[in-house]
């Protein structure tokens, strides 16, 4: 007999925090491969690429997801389901993009906590007006905190000698990767709702995604030409499997995890593993120490005062 026990909570927040870990690796892989072949474009099409190969390889066995990718097709002939829909992979290209631009320069720490931030505001926006598929869900003062003390953190990674060694654009577009983020997140479970399968809406995300990253690259090469090699390492080529993994663990722990713990333990993972890897790895333009650990703090003191609600006095 199957066992079909749920999982504990600690399990499901050890696999909320794998997630987030899983995440801030995969940043700073994509952010080197954008570096050795001098094009970030590129290196967030190998990415989504090589994750779209994966999920393809493992749809065919999950008996859901092949029903839920056949209600989507029927969706898409019949033009039940919206355009918009089907484009959250576009903000996820933006998003892998982003990495292999800024990353390795930035650092992972400074990478992620721009995307909390964009994520954290624009995720406040977006419930606001009802666009996720829980609908309107109320601003409250914790929410409105939790994006001040974004808006802080984004702040603190601002002072220092960051803006004397990298430029503003660049310190912007972690930023913009958030925002897409919390659109790419509605917008998925919009279509998971609608076709009743988390993996089948997560392959429309890639594919379109992919398609994304192939005209973008298109324009990147007619400009900039060719990489005269792609690099040799097979590590840099893991942050799709990753990009795969992370996201295959969530739509398997959240039943049991709830939105919160996921929430909560991904982004945790998230900001301590890109601590840990600025320490052993620094980047060139990274930020100090200090900021690391304030920014770091700040930001992950944003997320748990924006969803964590308040008790009532009885």
């Amino acid at each position: 007999m199957t066992d079909k026990r749920p999982l504990s909570a600690p399990a499901a927040l050890g696999g909320a925090v794998a997630i987030g870990a899983m995440t801030a690796i995969q940043a700073r892989i994509n952010g080197v491969l954008g570096m050795r072949i001098d094009d970030g474009v590129l290196a967030g099409l190998i990415s989504f690429a090589v994750g779209l190969a994966a999920l393809a390889a493992v749809i065919p066995w999950f008996p859901a997801a092949r029903r839920g990718a056949s209600r989507l097709w029927t969706g898409i002939r019949r033009r039940t389901i919206p355009a918009w829909m089907l484009l959250g992979g576009a903000c996820g290209a933006v998003t892998v993009s982003t990495q292999g631009v800024t990353a390795g320069v930035l650092g992972v720490s400074l990478f992620t906590v721009g995307v909390v931030a964009g994520q954290t505001l624009h995720g406040l926006v977006l419930d606001r007006i009802g666009f996720g598929p829980a609908g309107v869900v109320a601003v409250t003062p914790g929410r409105v905190l939790g994006g001040a003390l974004a808006l802080a953190a984004v702040g603190i990674s601002l002072s220092g000698d960051v803006l004397a060694t990298a430029p503003l654009w660049m310190l912007l577009l972690p930023f913009a990767a958030g925002v897409g983020i919390a659109w790419q997140a509605a917008t998925n479970g919009r279509l998971a709702q609608r076709v009743g399968s988390p993996i089948a809406a997560t392959l429309t995300s890639f594919i379109a995604g992919t398609v994304a990253l192939l005209l973008a690259s298109a324009v990147s090469v007619a400009v900039h030409g060719l990489p005269a090699a792609l690099p040799s390492e097979p590590w840099l080529y893991l942050g799709g499997f990753l990009g795969f993994a992370y996201i295959l663990l969530g739509a398997v722990i959240v039943g049991h995890s709830g939105v919160l713990l996921l929430g909560l333990g991904s982004v945790l993972g998230q900001l301590t593993c890109s601590v840990i890897i600025d320490l052993v790895w620094p980047a060139a333009a990274g930020p100090a120490l200090w900021q690391i650990i304030a920014m770091v703090l700040v930001a992950g003191a944003s997320v748990v005062v924006a969803v964590v609600p308040r008790r009532r006095r009885t």
